[in-house]
């Protein structure tokens, strides 16, 4: 086993910019290899296919049969795993990759997943994405039983309840652990003699099955199969445990059945538009989103503007349903890194530009209808129509593919606070006048289920987690109830 030592805890810089932080970011991507020589080199470009799901840290861990192998990093994949050597010295027929997007605070070496602990069993590897929503709760107890934390993330919890437990078996250690969290996860582990999967019972957050010759895969999102040239093989069920090893698959179903409730977020804006999520193509659901935007709030307008990248779909789905132009009236520059110096404040303003730049040539004396897929503070939306503004557009009339969002996630989504959301502080004409937008509208809950295939939202059972718009969150909160706040996020500031 490749050891590092105890880190400096020196943060790196976050991705993206200092103006960059008005959308909501998927924590993490998980992915896992049995069964094939080339684990290491396959789970590395499964992780460059989750990138969009993090990209703070990645890490991979690796298993031969004899030692385990590990390689964790700040920053992209391309960065950390771009060497030839790096792979090479991830030996194994078996690995597991994750990529990570801190909730709050900072991403250190020590939080970077895939996390790998020795027990009297051997050696197990464990990736999360999710979130746990009593992970503060079970960590003080396990403290107080003795446990001692090297990390800040609600995965070592799962850790800690896998050692302590009384069962014998791992699957019977997994299972003890699994029951005693809630929230939302994906889970993979890697042993020396099994690769597990596993989904929470609600099945709030995806992982599927896939297959490569003779090699089993496991990823969150299919666009991480395709890279590989793996085949889908299906979705593993809410509540579902897997166990792969040398005899093939096996599956397990050691909770009661729970009405389903998928991250809706997820056919939104957090999965690749290339991917299958739930046996549904995300492009072409942004595209219906849009659609019934344009059917529901509709207006007068010479052209449709997506804002690049996460808005082009349903943009394009909104002109054809609009009959209108479809234009690109804004510009995105693919080379906005993570290592930029932040700017002086008196060049602050000037930000927005180097990710956006307005195409006069397509704004100019027009209407436009512009589209995102969501607000968040507001700032980036209010900047983004003062730069169509500025590229002489006569009217920005801003549509949104998803509700407002009212309420903070904790499934694994990076969300404000609450009085940070726009939509929690004012309505729908107070949020046109922040943003200096013409009009605003939102494509409503029933729109957005239209869209999935529903005939509306089910509100005494609603068909997927749509928390963040309604605050009908699917389960207990525990950690959020309790009274001492503050220390709940100074422990917690580093999950899934």
């Amino acid at each position: 086993m490749t050891r590092e030592p105890l880190p400096s805890d020196t943060p790196p810089m976050r991705a993206g910019t200092p103006w960059d932080d008005d959308k909501l970011h998927e924590e993490c991507g998980i992915f896992g290899v049995y069964g094939s020589t080339d684990a290491a080199a396959l789970t590395a470009l499964g992780m460059h296919a989750l990138q969009h799901r993090g990209q703070e840290a990645c890490g991979l861990v690796s298993y031969d049969g004899e030692r385990f192998y590990q390689h964790r990093a700040n920053g992209l994949v391309g960065d950390s795993f771009g060497d030839g050597g790096v792979i090479k010295g991830l030996l194994g027929y078996t690995a597991v990759g994750h990529v990570r997007y801190s909730t709050t605070g900072e991403t250190v070496l020590r939080n970077v997943q895939p996390l790998y602990a020795d027990f009297h069993f051997g050696g197990l590897a464990l990736a999360h994405n999710g979130n746990l929503t009593n992970a503060l709760t079970l960590r003080r107890d396990l403290v107080e039983r003795g446990s001692l934390f090297q990390s800040t993330t609600d995965t070592e919890v799962l850790q800690h309840l896998i050692a302590t437990s009384r069962r014998s078996k791992l699957l019977d250690r997994f299972i003890d652990a699994l029951r005693q969290i809630e929230g939302a996860y994906s889970l993979i582990a890697l042993s020396r003699r099994k690769l597990i999967g596993a989904r929470d019972p609600l099945g709030v957050r995806p992982l599927c099955l896939g297959r490569l010759q003779d090699a089993w895969i496991l990823a969150s999102e299919t666009c991480a199969l395709d890279i590989i040239g793996a085949r889908f093989e299906r979705n593993l069920e809410p509540g579902e445990i897997v166990i792969i090893d040398a005899d093939g698959v096996h599956s397990y179903q050691p909770f009661p059945p729970r009405p389903k409730r998928f991250c809706v977020f997820e056919y939104i804006y957090f999965a690749r538009p290339d991917s299958i999520v739930e046996d549904r193509n995300v492009y072409e659901i942004r595209k219906r989103i849009g659609a019934e935007l344009a059917h529901e709030n509709g207006i007068e307008a010479d052209v449709v503007v997506p804002v690049p990248d996460s808005g082009v779909p349903a943009a394009i789905g909104y002109a054809a349903a609009a009959g209108l132009p479809f234009e690109l009236g804004l510009i995105r520059s693919h080379y906005v890194g993570r290592t930029f110096i932040e700017p002086r404040d008196e060049i602050r303003h000037l930000g927005v530009r180097m990710k956006h730049n307005a195409n006069r040539t397509q704004l100019a004396g027009k209407r436009v209808v512009l589209i995102d897929d969501s607000i968040v503070r507001g700032t980036t939306s209010k900047k983004i129509v003062s730069l169509v503004r500025q590229g002489g557009a006569r009217e920005v009339h801003m549509r949104i593919s998803s509700p407002p969002t009212q309420h903070s996630c904790f499934y694994g989504i990076d969300t404000p606070e609450r009085d940070k959301l726009l939509a929690a502080r004012f309505d729908i004409e107070g949020m046109r006048d922040y943003i200096g937008a013409d009009s605003l509208a939102f494509v409503s809950p029933e729109g957005l289920y239209r869209a999935l295939g529903f005939e509306g939202r089910n509100a005494a059972q609603p068909q997927m987690c749509d928390a963040c718009f309604t605050g009908d969150y699917p389960t207990t909160l525990t950690d959020r109830e309790t009274r001492d706040r503050p220390a709940q996020l100074s422990l917690l500031s580093e999950t899934g």
